[in-house]
């Protein structure tokens, strides 16, 4: 039997690892390790016991290659290559309305179809020295499932920069630019990524999933429109246990309690 090539695990402060850990294709996103991770995320979505998922890789220098190039120039019938293409949106869509705070670990290169899962995270901490981009264009193929979340993460003109010339950026760069939150040194970075994580998995994992589901379906939804939702979705939060005992936890100077009510 195959190793699996994304190993999952959590730990005891509710923190889902998802490793991608295929070394013979950098991790490139085949077929099966899409599947994979989709499986995974989902185990993540309905385990009440995971607070936060963070995305990283076995290979430190590399997150991912991004698609993987043979498949796309097999001889596949066109019909089975476009029904197979379902599962990046499908990726995309599932980091999205997780309910919980995804981060990506990018400890190494994130090139490719990997740009795009990296830019559906909630926050990308980056390794000092890694790169970013695209650089499909160079070897005859455009970005196309990816180009959306490019759009909505990077200014237009840098956007088409990075998709056309097929050039890669430097982390920091990317942090000039607000594509990523952090860049860390290597030998700081562990423990930075865990302070994070360690934060995230620190706050109400409920309000935590109203907040992140409400920042989703608003993304995209004319303002009057939005507002209208994060009306009501705050007075929903109004009427939770956690929004009162977080108030009170404040006041009493003392961590507080959640109970996910």
């Amino acid at each position: 039997m195959a190793s699996p090539k994304v190993k999952y695990t959590v730990d005891g402060r509710g923190v889902a690892t998802l490793l991608l850990d295929d070394p013979s294709t950098r991790n490139a996103l085949s077929d099966e390790l899409l599947d994979e991770l989709l499986e995974a995320l989902g185990g993540a979505r309905d385990d009440a016991g995971v607070r936060v998922v963070v995305l990283r890789s076995a290979d430190t220098k590399v997150f991912s290659s991004g698609g993987n190039l043979k498949a796309f120039a097999n001889e596949a019938p066109l019909t089975e290559k476009y029904d197979g293409l379902d599962r990046f949106p499908r990726l995309y869509e599932l980091l999205g309305e997780l309910g919980k705070p995804v981060v990506c670990a990018a400890e190494g290169d994130v090139l490719a179809g990997a740009f795009g899962l990296a830019l559906a995270c909630d926050l990308i901490i980056a390794k000092e020295g890694v790169r970013f981009g695209c650089p499909e264009i160079n070897v005859g193929v455009f970005p196309f499932m990816i180009s959306a979340l490019i759009y909505r993460s990077v200014p237009r003109a840098k956007a088409n920069e990075l998709m056309m010339l097929g050039e890669l950026i430097s982390a920091d760069e990317a942090k000039r630019m607000d594509i990523v939150n952090s860049v860390v040194p290597a030998e700081d970075y562990e423990q930075e990524l865990q302070r994070v994580v360690d934060r995230l998995a620190s706050r109400s994992p409920l309000l935590m999933r109203l907040g992140k589901d409400a920042l989703t379906a608003t993304r995209d939804m004319p303002q009057g429109d939005a507002l209208g939702y994060l009306r009501g979705q705050l007075a929903l939060a109004f009427a939770t246990k956690d929004i009162k005992e977080g108030v009170l936890a404040f006041s009493e100077k003392r961590e507080p309690r959640w109970s996910g009510q």
